[in-house]
């Protein structure tokens, strides 16, 4: 009966939320800027009854909302911070809102939004039925620079959940059960000596020089790294001008791999490499690691859970207008990637021609694999038994930190997308709070084997602070 009241409750309130989602994407903030964004949230959870602290982590955009009292201690996990440069409006044409303006590319105004509609209809669960438990909503900052959880995990706020769930917007309905890539991000900043390019140049030091170096080193470190490595870098500072030897240069790396120990000693090659291009160029180096995010530990008997709600949550429903909108948003696709769409629908079980599927899939790769991409999500998933979905949003085929993503999240289509997953998180918290402990002791279970005991060891160093504007 509970479950019926609470699907009930997120239907007859959905359009709240809605509004709520279009507002952060009309007003979209770049990480660690999400002050419209934080702030909303904080005051529609304290207005529905949660305490919140903010400024989690010396992050001012990071807060914990709470409602409960007890064990189990259930929380999800919200993000808010959209990405540079993908602005644009809900057109199937290229269309930005503001010329070079940021945008949500990835969904975040839907991936905390339907968080925080979960939350407030467990907090109406709690209170009719007198439940014993807690739920939190953890505002998460920046994720799109893989750096807000980390800073919030350092500050111990996830240490004593007994387990965290969250969901991402994507083009199909599917727990992910793909572990995500560790991450080091770490930018390197030589200082040489100015001088005169033409009249003087035996007289300068060039720091471009040796950022050169450092980026040739890398690649051919490349030839000598396990299988599943990236490194991937972009010059950051190149000098003011080609008649002067540059003073200053900068380049900023990332370094991805299969887990945390496999990143640092890539991170610790990267820096033996910068300093023999500073011995090499005579040049001094340092550097600044700005990120440090763990590989997701997957959880499948969370993520099982959440897959298991989709009878109650109800049919996911998509109209003619939709349909049409997909279609229009999808024609604009490279026929590479409209190829590689295909692919993928065949690996999922999906009708080719299915732009937006409201079928659920439980996929799960028959060996070890591990994706190309990261998430600060990792960091909570070594914490705490850790689940997560993805719901459809945008046309299949259609990918995140695009301009055609961005217009689908704005559309009544992410919104559907956005409201069923809350369906799917306050389903699953609401299992967790009343079946006596036994799936959070198998998901306790799970996690214990994959991490062996480890504790979790932040690897932002304790004397790196979040870049934000004080």
């Amino acid at each position: 009966m509970g479950k019926k009241q609470l699907v009930d409750w997120l239907d007859e309130n959905k359009k709240t939320f809605e509004d709520q989602a279009l507002q952060i994407w009309n007003r979209p903030e770049v990480a660690y800027t999400e002050s419209f964004a934080s702030k909303l949230q904080i005051s529609v959870l304290q207005e529905a009854g949660f305490t919140a602290v903010s400024g989690v982590g010396d992050v001012p955009t990071a807060f914990v909302a709470e409602y409960g009292y007890g064990s189990p201690i259930i929380g999800i996990l919200g993000e808010f911070d959209a990405l540079p440069g993908l602005s644009q409006k809900v057109s199937s044409v290229r269309e930005p809102l503001i010329v070079n303006g940021p945008g949500h590319g990835c969904g975040h105004n839907l991936l905390g939004t339907a968080g925080v509609e979960a939350v407030i209809a467990l907090k109406e669960r709690l209170v009719q039925e007198k439940l014993k438990g807690t739920i939190r909503y953890y505002g998460c900052p920046a994720e799109e620079v893989l750096s807000g959880k980390t800073f919030m995990a350092r500050a111990g706020v996830f240490d004593d959940l007994d387990a965290a769930l969250t969901w991402h917007p994507g083009h199909s309905n599917t727990p992910w059960n793909i572990p995500s890539s560790a991450l080091t991000s770490v930018e390197f900043f030589f200082k040489g000596r100015a001088a005169h390019a033409g009249a003087a140049p035996h007289l300068g030091r060039s720091a471009l020089d040796a950022v050169e170096l450092t980026n040739i080193g890398a690649n051919y470190l490349r030839e000598h790294v396990i299988d599943g490595s990236r490194i991937h870098y972009t010059i950051t500072n190149g000098g003011e001008a080609p008649n002067i030897v540059p003073d200053k240069a900068s380049v900023w790396y990332y370094l991805r791999g299969a887990n945390r120990a496999h990143v640092d000693e890539l991170l610790e090659r990267q820096i033996k490499i910068a300093q023999g291009a500073a011995l090499m160029t005579e040049t001094e180096v340092t550097w600044e690691i700005k990120a440090g995010a763990y590989d997701l530990n997957v959880n499948e008997t969370l993520n099982d859970l959440l897959f298991n709600q989709k009878d109650e949550a109800g049919p996911l429903l998509f109209t003619e207008e939709d349909l049409a909108f997909a279609g229009a948003l999808a024609a604009t696709l490279e026929p590479s990637l409209q190829q590689y769409a295909k692919k993928r629908q065949k690996d999922l079980g999906l009708a080719e021609d299915d732009l937006l599927p409201a079928t659920f899939v439980n996929y799960k790769p028959t060996g070890p694999i591990t994706g190309g991409g990261s998430t600060d999500v990792g960091d909570v998933s070594w914490i705490a038994p850790t689940g997560q979905i993805m719901t459809t949003c945008a046309p299949f085929g259609v990918q995140v930190h695009t301009w055609q993503a961005t217009a689908a999240f704005g559309s009544s289509i992410g919104l559907k997308g956005m409201h069923h997953a809350a369906k799917l998180l306050a389903l699953s918290t609401y299992e967790l709070l009343t079946d006596g402990g036994n799936l959070l002791s198998l998901a306790q279970a799970e996690f214990q084997k994959k991490t062996q005991g480890k504790p979790y060891l932040p690897a932002i160093p304790v004397e790196v602070k979040a870049p934000v504007l004080v």
